[in-house]
């Protein structure tokens, strides 16, 4: 028997109410854009639409829809051997070769990874691990994970915990006990106190001290913090922010967890986030464009020290973690050849580039609609916050959101992050006509919304 999907629109709509769909109330799901494919950076609807992706899917889709070489590669693996388990005396070449080239791509104390299916489990991996290190370190209280207001960290219990956005917090009674949360630093609003002579990057991180020593550095475990902050609004730090950040927690005995499940892979214009500001992590998760979304893959890099106390541990005590589909063969398959292409087409540089451009084009908007502000972004993740008048800064979620909708009507999806933050984080592979339209585009929907 054949298995077939329909592609009768109306059909597909009705089936789809057999689904949950994330991050909002069903009733808002009645007009649902059902794909049906893709190419570079455009999404085809069963209903005819052509859409320009500016989010790249969840910010993840690196090299673009359609590529043909990375599919070749998971039925070539999946037919050799598409799965098995990587616990203990086992493992599988694909996973092998693709820890040993993150060796070689990331800081020089990350060394060893562990792989998971996406970004929340790969936070997962990160809070136990220091957990584990702390015990095994005989400071068993050290416990308490720092993060920031804004910051997104995932949606599982403990990551959904770090996140510090109270909407995905309230309806599941969250944060867990031992999860604190300080100013972000945002140079635009800025929501903690600022001293005589401070920087925003000064005083950001005189929040993160005074938070260790209010709770007491021997309770404090890690800090988490994602290079440029992404779904909760889109904060690039002011360049002294995470040198100082570093000094802090070396000087206090804090691990520093970096979360590269958006910035990794190219997308900043570096190939990781950290890179911008020369932070050395403890531990870094990432996901998303290492396979640009074709798998599911994550996975959490752990320094030589951290590695160390894991492998030395009494045999009655070892770090007992595990996903049934860490180390995945196809899905490592395609990671492998995903970082080929962006190493081969040069994608990070193109990154780099491309997002120049659309900088740009963001503030030759921002000079012709007074209600557009405070353009910023590093590579190709771009904002640009929507605000009722530039004096206050007020932010205004209500154009913002509708400035989104007539942008996907007129074809071209971005994302109202922060509440009033447009953002952009298209394919690296994005061309000078793409980016363009893009502009075009967003210029015509605000425009219509005037």
């Amino acid at each position: 028997m054949t298995f077939t999907i329909t592609s009768d629109h109306a059909t597909l709509v009705e089936h789809d109410q057999h689904q949950l769909h994330g991050l909002h109330h069903p009733s808002g799901h009645v007009d649902p854009l059902i794909v049906d494919r893709a190419d570079g950076v455009f999404l085809y609807g069963t209903d005819g639409r052509q859409i320009l992706d500016g989010m790249a899917g969840l910010w993840n889709v690196n090299i673009g829809y359609g590529n043909q070489e990375l599919p070749d590669v998971a039925r070539d693996q999946m037919q050799k051997l598409a799965y098995t388990s990587s616990f203990v005396g086992m493992s599988n070449p694909p996973s092998i070769e693709l820890a040993a080239k993150l060796a070689s791509m990331t800081h020089p104390t990350l060394n060893t990874t562990y792989f998971a299916s996406g970004g929340s489990e790969a936070n997962e991996t990160a809070f136990k691990t220091v957990l584990y290190y702390w015990r095994r370190m005989g400071q068993p209280a050290k416990r308490k994970i720092i993060s920031r207001f804004q910051a997104y960290h995932g949606i599982t219990l403990a990551a959904t915990s770090a996140t510090g956005v109270e909407a995905y917090w309230k309806s599941f009674g969250l944060p867990l006990d031992g999860f604190l949360h300080i100013p972000n630093p945002n140079a635009y609003r800025y929501r903690g106190d600022v001293k005589d002579g401070e920087t925003i990057g000064q005083a950001a991180a005189r929040a993160l001290e005074e938070a260790i020593l209010r709770e007491g550095p021997e309770t404090v475990a890690a800090f988490i913090a994602e290079p440029v902050q992404g779904a909760g609004g889109l904060v690039v730090p002011p360049d002294d922010y995470f040198p100082l950040v570093r000094q802090i927690c070396d000087k206090y005995d804090v691990l520093i967890i970096v979360d590269e499940v958006i910035c990794g892979f190219g997308r900043t214009g570096t190939l990781f986030g950290y890179e911008q500001w020369d932070l050395r992590p403890d531990l870094m998760s990432f996901a998303k464009g290492v396979t640009s979304g074709y798998l599911p893959l994550g996975g959490t890099m752990i320094s030589d020290e951290i590695r160390d106390v894991i492998l030395n541990a009494p045999g009655d005590e070892p770090w007992m973690h595990g996903f049934t589909y860490s180390g995945h063969a196809a899905s490592c398959a395609v990671g492998l050849a995903n970082i080929a292409i962006i190493e081969r087409e040069d994608l990070v540089s193109r990154s780099a580039k491309q997002g120049e451009r659309l900088l740009a084009g963001l503030n030759k908007l921002r000079d012709e609609f007074d209600f557009l502000d405070n353009v910023r972004g590093k590579g190709l993740l771009c904002g640009v916050e929507v605000v009722t008048d530039r004096e206050s800064r007020t932010p205004d979620l209500a154009k913002a959101k509708a400035v989104s909708n007539v942008a996907m009507a007129n074809g071209l999806r971005s994302r109202a992050v922060g509440g009033n933050t447009l953002a952009f984080s298209p394919s690296l592979a994005i061309t000078d006509d793409e980016v363009d339209m893009m502009i075009d585009r967003l210029a015509s929907a605000c425009d219509a919304v005037g």
